[in-house]
């Protein structure tokens, strides 16, 4: 898919009613009678994936609107999803009052009683707030069918400014809607889809800088570390008022895995990259299926099934064989473990004439593809992390889109050794004349280490 398809279908989701416009984060949406319906629940996997989407939209073209989407769904999660302990909630439920999104609809006269009469008839006339209604029972879903920069020149209005009023009026009926009977949650933590919103707040910390995101994933990431994971090292699937229960599935280790590979790339602390690992050689102990290759949905320690089958369909959510594809690439060049690599070809080997049938059916085996056929980079930055420069250096990797990627710190001192003790391949990198030094590996074949931040910055282009 084109760079400008991706922008059209991100557009187009955010315009639409599948964004709450006023509370933020995403809907369900389903297909019914070849219409789109709202469904409106909150769900915690659509807010990591579409949050990852949209951050790595912005890096791809750096335009701010899909920033600006990427941290309105940080925002409610933040806000809404997120349990005291550290663990993100499930869902925020759809129905309020007995009624199917009641919570979350409007009517013209509801909106000019919160903010005035010329104000209410601007934003019911853009986000298509009819009497008629656009839903059930004349109630409307705020919707964008224009875009910002059209509708402010037909009403002669700054952008700048059209942007303000719409905040402004957003930010009253977002306090009035508080006061409305709010939906419940579903406040079971689940560790797979913790393991997404892990990632996409360890993304969304790497392109915007903004601690509270990093704060987020390693406050969850910890909870699932203490609570969900047993003695022995194998994980539980979910959490609710302090119990824990249930053997983990494929999906539990591979998300979780993800999530904690991301942590390391934001964090540089070893240890949930110590962890990844682990969850990863449990994982292919669980589940890997030594005949045929590719991994089973459930393993050692799950309940017994009639079929026990391998997924690998990329649908609302990816596939554990997808992800766990990626996974052994990354643990591999960050480990230099060739056995990981010798699995990914396993396994794409298993579904292979599956995937090639129906590719589109399949996306995120073709991310871990792409990466399997490179070219991919092996990021190593040598130096002091309190070091601006190091820390520069740092921020001029992650402004960039660079999917195919993984990266390492190795410092000085002793933490540089426990590193170089796990990945020998970085123990004869080291920081030059006690400044920061980036190597740029494929296949661990280096080039000449860059000290220079101009230098990297050509390099990375």
């Amino acid at each position: 898919m084109s760079i400008e398809m991706v922008e059209k279908t991100l557009d187009a989701m955010r315009r639409g009613g599948i964004f709450d416009h006023i509370g933020f984060g995403f809907h369900r949406y389903s297909v019914d009678e070849k219409w789109l319906v709202p469904h409106f629940e909150k769900m915690l996997y659509d807010q990591a994936l579409l949050a990852i989407a949209y951050t790595e939209a912005y890096q791809a073209t750096g335009k701010v609107r899909f920033a600006r989407v990427a941290r309105e769904i940080f925002t409610y999660v933040l806000r809404d999803l997120t349990d005291r302990q550290g663990g993100f909630y499930s869902a925020q439920d759809a129905d309020s009052e007995g009624k199917e999104g009641l919570f979350y609809v409007w009517t013209p006269r509801e909106v000019k009683e919160h903010i005035g009469e010329d104000l209410g008839d601007l934003f019911c006339r853009f986000y298509d707030i009819t009497e008629a209604g656009n839903f059930e029972e004349g109630r409307s879903i705020p919707n964008m069918c224009i875009s910002l920069e059209t509708f402010a020149a037909k009403e002669g209005m700054e952008l700048k400014k059209f942007e303000a009023v719409l905040k402004d009026a957003g930010e009253r009926l977002f306090n009035a809607r508080k006061k409305r009977m709010h939906p419940s949650k579903d406040d079971k933590i689940l560790t797979s889809w913790n393991g997404l919103m892990i990632a996409a707040f360890t993304k969304g910390y790497q392109v915007f800088g903004d601690q509270a995101y990093d704060d987020a994933a390693t406050d969850a990431a910890e909870f699932i570390l203490r609570n969900l994971k047993r003695a022995d090292g194998r994980l539980l699937r979910r959490y609710r008022q302090g119990e824990a229960a249930h053997p983990g599935y494929l999906d539990d280790y591979a998300f979780l895995t993800w999530g904690l590979i991301e942590l390391y790339e934001a964090t540089f602390n070893t240890s949930y990259l110590e962890e990844a690992i682990s969850l990863n050689e449990a994982m292919i102990d669980i589940f890997w299926d030594k005949q045929g290759g590719g991994l089973y949905f459930t393993g050692k320690g799950n309940e017994p099934l009639i079929t026990h089958s391998k997924e690998v369909y990329d649908g609302v959510l990816p596939s554990g064989n997808s992800i766990a594809a990626l996974n052994f690439l990354r643990l591999g060049r960050l480990t230099g473990n060739t056995d990981l690599e010798k699995k990914v070809d396993q396994l794409t080997r298993t579904f292979a004439a599956e995937v090639t049938k129906h590719p589109m059916a399949y996306t995120q085996m073709l991310v871990a593809l792409d990466f399997m056929v490179g070219p991919s980079l092996e990021i190593v930055i040598a130096g002091d992390p309190a070091l601006e420069t190091t820390r520069a250096m740092i921020r001029a990797v992650r402004r960039r889109f660079l999917p195919n990627k993984v990266m390492l710190l190795r410092p000085d001192g002793a933490e540089g050794k426990r590193l170089a003790g796990l990945f020998p391949f970085v123990e004869p990198m080291h920081s030059v004349d006690h400044q920061p030094a980036v190597y740029l590996c494929e296949q661990y074949s280096c080039r000449e280490p860059i000290t220079k931040i101009s230098d990297l910055e050509s390099a990375l282009h």
